[in-house]
């Protein structure tokens, strides 16, 4: 197959694959999304074969407007609609009880479905001249870093699907968060794009991501996509420390000469250690560039990544459980 780019002025070009059940890569605020119309088996199939990603990892369906939401969700509980209306459109995705008319397969085969209403122009656009909800995981192999940028989706995926949209690189670059509404009192099975704090403005018992759930909320969080299998790891090794580099592994790796890179928002104690450092000038500028320094430093041969650990709070949740999962 071969991959055909699209401007971001061609989206009418590019909907018309996707009415024809086949694959169209687009950019979104949080990373490049995957499209495939969300009401067919046989489109949203070809995700699985083209990332490669398991059957029993649910997916997103996007809606470009809320009535759409008749068709994926039999109801919206209270709690959901708050969330809906302060937060969407955004980087929130709302596990609801799904209709009949949504496959299996969107939701690996669970009573819920996952929507979300992204804040891009050209997502919407594009979901609007398909004239469908889209099914759209992020645009990579399964494992693999997500895409933020074109040429990132490119690299995985061309070949494999018959569309990429090439817009600029996504703003925030981590994934939305997603937060349980199908009971109360609503749970973040990922944290992401909407921080806690934005979330319990809205709901103030809402229940904060755990890494590890208990017994009584794991089945909830297979609800969620990208929380069952290894995701966001780059070839290198993955090393989550300080600025100080205070980590006994990491340094018996530097002590077998392997070619190492640094990222966070303080300059390294040591820098000499270092083949490429990248120093952001906030959190929201790390979670912006961090996939894209992950397949970077895969391209420059690297053998270790250090990332430098943030205080968990607001954005600095979803960054570090990136980096955790990708140190795994």
């Amino acid at each position: 197959m071969i991959t055909r780019h699209f401007s971001v002025f061609e989206l009418e070009s590019a909907a018309q694959l996707l009415r024809s059940e086949e694959l169209v890569a687009f950019p979104t605020e949080t990373v490049y999304g995957l499209g495939a119309n969300a009401m067919s088996t046989t489109a949203v199939s070809k995700i699985f074969e083209a990332k490669g990603r398991p059957s029993d990892n649910p997916l997103i369906v996007h809606i470009a407007v809320l009535s759409q939401l008749a068709t994926i969700c039999r109801e919206v509980p209270t709690v959901a609609s708050q969330f809906i209306s302060q937060l969407w459109p955004g980087a929130l995705t709302i596990v609801l009880p799904k209709t009949d008319e949504v496959p299996d397969l969107v939701t690996a085969g669970l009573d819920t479905v996952a929507v979300r209403f992204p804040n891009h122009s050209i997502a919407l656009e594009l979901i609007r001249f398909a004239g469908v909800p889209l099914a759209a995981p992020s645009a990579n192999r399964s494992g693999r870093p997500s895409a933020t940028t074109w040429q990132s989706v490119a690299e995985d995926l061309d070949g494999r699907i018959a569309g990429l949209i090439c817009g600029e690189p996504t703003a925030f670059g981590l994934e939305s968060t997603v937060v349980d509404a199908t009971n109360y009192p609503p749970r973040v099975l990922r944290p992401g794009g909407v921080s806690l704090e934005q979330l319990r403005e809205v709901c103030p018992s809402t229940v904060p991501y755990n890494l590890e759930p208990s017994t009584d909320s794991t089945k909830s969080s297979t609800n969620s996509p990208g929380l069952r299998h290894k995701h966001y790891q780059p070839r290198a090794k993955v090393f989550v420390v300080s600025a100080e580099l205070e980590s006994t592994e990491f340094t018996a790796a530097i002590a077998s000469n392997v070619v190492a890179h640094y990222i966070g928002v303080h300059s390294p104690s040591m820098p000499m250690r270092f083949a490429s450092i990248r120093v952001c000038s906030d959190l929201s500028e790390y979670g912006a560039v961090l996939f894209d320094f992950f397949r970077k430093a895969d391209s420059a041969a690297a053998d270790v990544v250090c990332c430098e650990s943030v205080e968990e709070l607001g954005i600095g949740v979803a960054l570090m459980d990136r980096m955790r999962r990708a140190s795994k």
